[in-house]
């Protein structure tokens, strides 16, 4: 569902989208060679790359996110910042599907050598910034799109943050900058799984109101199930024509360790590799998704 106004009630939920099954079954595929890359290399971050997966796959399977997998600096594509870069696994698994890699490299994942390391690396086809010291990648998705700007380039720049890091005051600077040059062409988006490393995010270090302080900041905020493709789609419809106005922040709410019923919500699944039973249980489930 979207929020529109400071304290207006939600907007009813969207309407059945004709792409959504197959983004489904795009992001069920997705979610499977997240948990297959972990297990493999017996390290990653599965809580936060499930819960960011509906995201990654609206934004590049959904129509969303301009990008040319032949050409990956292609001047005309959008930028996409993955600033939670610890959930690197989504973002392989995504760029993969889209053609930047190959699947079959997904194996390498986390291997001596290998270019697909715990975080991106901006040498990665289709990775535009390495991240990973979060609280950076608002910051630089923020002068990506003055630059665009004052090029008077058309692209739009995308950052996907997660709401831990949200504990950033750069976060927070990069806003407030955003909001006073009413930077249109960036939109943010908050995978709000409402969990940290150890703890939940309410019970450590509340953040709600949080759609209330991004819009104290100054930023147009739509509030949406981030595991509906109808409900993210709805929300990022109009990106292209939002011109002259604040720039737009997305809250996705979203549950940590999507899609295996022992990880969703559970803390102790941000940094943990199923083994034995569990990691067979988290196969059967995924693949039934």
């Amino acid at each position: 569902m979207i929020g529109t106004d400071p304290g207006s009630a939600a907007a009813a939920p969207a309407a059945p989208h004709p792409a959504a099954p197959a983004l489904a079954a795009k992001a069920a595929w997705v979610r499977f060679q997240i948990l297959e890359m972990i297990a493999a290399a017996g390290k990653g971050h599965v809580g936060g790359s499930l819960s960011c997966a509906d995201i990654l796959v609206a934004l590049y399977a959904g129509g969303v996110l301009r990008h040319d997998c032949s050409r990956p600096q292609w001047p005309g594509r959008d930028r996409f910042i993955f600033s939670k870069g610890h959930a690197v696994e989504a973002l392989y698994a995504v760029l993969a599907q889209a053609g930047f890699l190959s699947p079959d490299s997904l194996r390498s994942y986390g291997t001596d050598g290998s270019s697909l390391g715990g975080h991106p690396d901006r040498l990665v086809p289709g990775v535009e910034v390495s991240t990973g010291s979060l609280g950076h990648g608002l910051g630089i998705g923020a002068g990506l799109a003055v630059a665009a700007r004052r090029q008077r380039q058309a692209h739009l720049t995308f950052v996907l943050l997660g709401d831990g890091e949200c504990y950033e005051g750069s976060v927070w600077e990069a806003a407030q900058f955003a909001a006073h040059h009413r930077l249109s062409n960036l939109v943010a988006i908050v995978d709000r799984n409402r969990q940290i490393t150890v703890d939940d995010t309410e019970d450590c270090n509340a953040f709600e109101p949080f759609a209330a302080k991004w819009r104290a900041f100054g930023w147009e905020v739509r509030e949406v199930d981030g595991h509906s493709f109808p409900a993210l789609l709805e929300a990022l419809a109009d990106v292209r024509t939002r011109k002259g106005g604040p720039p737009l922040a997305v809250i996705a709410q979203t549950r940590k360790g999507r899609g295996v019923s022992f990880m969703e919500t559970t803390v102790g699944w941000h940094h943990r590799v199923p083994k034995g039973e569990l990691l067979a249980q988290a196969r059967r489930e995924l693949a039934l998704s």
